[in-house]
């Protein structure tokens, strides 16, 4: 797959679809270095829309089932995602996935809050408990240069449809609880939306030796917070 096609498509995939994109604070973004992205997340639009805005191909971690389920699986490879594996080995899969792109200095993209907000429709302007293994890899990755970039996607115009019975897509992830449950998967197409990149930390050598023993933890809290506070307040503004 060139290096440019996911970029392309998402561009395409927008552009088909309608939807207005206004970027904030582009001047933010790191350009030729290895990134992790972080972001809320409520559609299916999210990973190409982050792509647009950034304006460079971004590898995106997403949930196992989206790799199970027929013409979703083929739309996230067109996207250059990569499934997570099932639950027993989804942990090392993704490291070890991870690190490599980033040791290449690509842009890998997170959505830390996982499956919920997608399979249960919240306000635009909420963002919900972050899972820390995006602060794991970033701290761990044996990457010189590497940034981690919080970014807002704020729907100011939007329609939503419920396609999917959920119980359907337990047959494709019966590990997912989610799924084991009556009601319709969501799907939202945004028309109008804003992009809001935060502030991007760079992670200092002080910070890799503090990942380590007791200290650990601390480390990986404070990257997170400073991500869901980043988060939470271009939020409130682009709102």
């Amino acid at each position: 797959m060139p290096a440019q096609s996911p970029l392309i498509f998402s561009q395409q995939l927008l552009a088909i679809m309608g939807t207005r994109m206004f970027c904030h604070h582009q001047d933010r973004i790191p350009r030729d270095s290895a990134v992790v992205v972080v972001s809320n997340h409520r559609s299916f639009m999210d990973a190409p829309l982050l792509m647009a805005a950034l304006n460079r191909p971004v590898r995106f971690a997403c949930h196992h089932y989206m790799g199970q389920v027929p013409i979703l699986r083929e739309f996230i490879l067109r996207l250059g995602c990569f499934p997570l594996d099932a639950p027993d080995q989804r942990q090392q899969s993704f490291f070890h996935q991870a690190t490599q792109l980033l040791q290449t200095q690509q842009v890998v993209g997170i959505f830390p809050e996982g499956t919920q907000p997608m399979v249960h429709l919240t306000d635009s302007r909420q963002l919900g408990a972050l899972h820390r293994g995006f602060a794991h890899l970033a701290l761990r990755a044996p990457v010189e240069s590497i940034a981690v970039l919080p970014v807002a996607i704020v729907s100011q115009q939007e329609t939503t449809k419920f396609p999917i019975p959920l119980k359907l897509l337990s047959w494709f992830d019966p590990s997912e609880p989610l799924f084991d449950q009556s009601g319709w998967h969501p799907m939202v197409t945004y028309q109008q939306v804003d992009v809001l990149a935060g502030r991007p930390l760079w992670i200092s050598k002080t910070q890799r030796q503090s990942y380590q023993g007791r200290q650990a933890k601390t480390v990986v809290t404070d990257l997170t917070e400073h991500c869901r506070d980043e988060i939470t307040a271009l939020l409130k503004y682009g709102c």
